[in-house]
């Protein structure tokens, strides 16, 4: 079967939980995207290029979370019996 990737079953706490990842992720990138900007400014000054630096650590830091949102998601939707992550619409 070519489709054999396609997964009907659609429970009401699978969407939920997506749904609950997807915001989750949603909030980590826009986190990530403030450090940077906010750290990327503070390097215009040299009083703040240690502040601009620490902040660009954080940015870097929660960039490793991502994947583990994404692991945690996959973990928690195969225990509700889920045959086949959907992975197309990976956040």
């Amino acid at each position: 079967m070519a489709d054999a990737d396609i997964a009907f079953h659609i429970g009401p706490d699978e969407i939920v939980l997506r749904r609950r990842y997807e915001v989750l992720s949603i909030l980590n990138d826009l986190l990530v995207a403030v450090w940077f900007v906010i750290g990327s400014v503070l390097f215009f000054d040299e009083a703040t290029a240690t502040a601009g630096t620490w902040l660009f650590l954080i940015g870097s830091l929660q960039l490793l979370i991502r994947p583990v949102i994404r692991l945690a998601r996959h973990v928690h939707i195969q225990k509700l019996g889920s045959p086949i992550p959907d992975t197309r619409r990976d956040f």
